[in-house]
């Protein structure tokens, strides 16, 4: 599999060293976190570390960290028992506890009342960011973080969530950001873990992981090395404008991630892309991947004012650290080169 590109990073991101390395000496750590034996405290001090590493990478005081399985976790354990409200742009894992009634601006989401509403900061699909209002209910800043400067305490927000495996830690570890003093209504019960917010044996490997990325990650971006994969994404984007063919960037004029690039080729159906793609060695979506692999019509495009035919024609390429520019130079000429395909066949129906 070393001959494929991998071009899907806002799903999931390669496991980096760091964090690889954490992991694998917190699994010779026998003790439970909870246990009071000395095996229990060296156990509770690796969770305790990394609560001080994510709280210093996400600037949100530590004892204002809940662990959890997910972001997905994190989301519902604080909208769950909420009325809050959104734009009809949020990932699934939101979009499920909230009501989807705010507009669409293009790409921005015109916040009425902050403090019942849920905003992302970085759309995964588009990598559109918004303008986060101070005394925000809930701010998903799983895409944002890492990526572009940015802050919890900054932010304002109430609460906040975010995700190991989008800063190069490990699948299946999350946690939710509380302002102080911020009330959470407990869902999950049984045990006095995370201050009783949350009860459960905490993932001792994976929090290992999660806070060795959240610090090099945070690392990277001062070292200004996504500003490179900015170049690269706008190489990608110049080459696919410079062939002529109906092509359209979505939120191109937006403020973005600097590694999204969402692109719609009209007619064309994003899952058809997908697969055209794989098997031409790339890995690239339609859509979010955080819903059991379903391939669907982007609602996102859809509350964006894109009628079917474009929202269901758009694939995102996303880029990471370890991305090249002949890795996208590739991309493009294959993509390009399966497209004039598909519109030789339109032509001669």
């Amino acid at each position: 599999m070393s001959d494929r590109v991998y071009l899907d990073h806002n799903a999931t991101t390669p496991l980096r060293d760091e964090s690889r390395a954490a992991m694998v000496a917190a699994m010779d750590v026998v003790g439970n976190p909870s246990s009071v034996h000395s095996e229990g405290r060296e156990s509770k001090s690796i969770v305790e570390n990394a609560r001080s590493q994510i709280s210093k990478a996400f600037g949100v005081g530590a004892h204002d960290i809940v662990f959890t399985g997910s972001a997905t976790e994190a989301a519902a354990l604080a909208l769950k028992d909420y009325e809050f409200q959104a734009g009809d742009i949020e990932h699934d894992s939101v979009a499920a506890w909230i009501r989807p009634n705010l507009p669409v601006a293009s790409g921005a989401v015109q916040v009425s009342d902050p403090a019942i509403t849920a905003l992302q900061m970085a759309n995964s699909e588009t990598g559109i960011l918004q303008s986060v209002p101070e005394g925000l209910g809930f701010c998903d800043m799983t895409q944002a973080f890492g990526k572009v400067p940015t802050s919890f305490a900054w932010t304002g927000a109430q609460m906040g969530c975010a995700s190991a495996h989008k800063l190069g830690g490990p699948k299946g570890v999350g946690c939710l950001l509380l302002k102080p003093s911020q009330e959470l209504i407990t869902q999950i019960k049984g045990g006095g873990q995370e201050m009783g917010r949350r009860a459960g044996t905490e993932n001792v490997i994976g929090l290992a992981g999660f806070g060795a990325a959240a610090e090099g990650a945070s690392l990277d971006l001062a070292n200004g090395k996504w500003a490179k994969i900015e170049k690269l994404r706008n190489i990608l984007e110049n080459a696919l404008e410079a062939s002529g063919k109906p092509i359209i960037l979505i939120g191109a004029e937006w403020r973005r991630l600097p590694n999204t690039s969402c692109f719609a080729a009209p007619g064309w159906k994003g899952e058809t892309q997908v697969m055209q793609m794989d098997l031409a060695g790339f890995a690239v979506s339609a859509g979010s991947a955080c819903s059991s692999g379903k391939v669907k019509t982007s609602k996102v495009l859809s509350a964006m004012g894109y009628n079917d035919d474009v929202a269901s024609s758009a694939i995102r390429v996303s880029l990471g650290l370890q991305t090249t520019e002949d890795e996208i130079q590739q991309f493009a000429t294959v993509w390009l080169a399966a497209y004039e395909r598909f519109l030789g066949r339109k032509a001669a129906r």
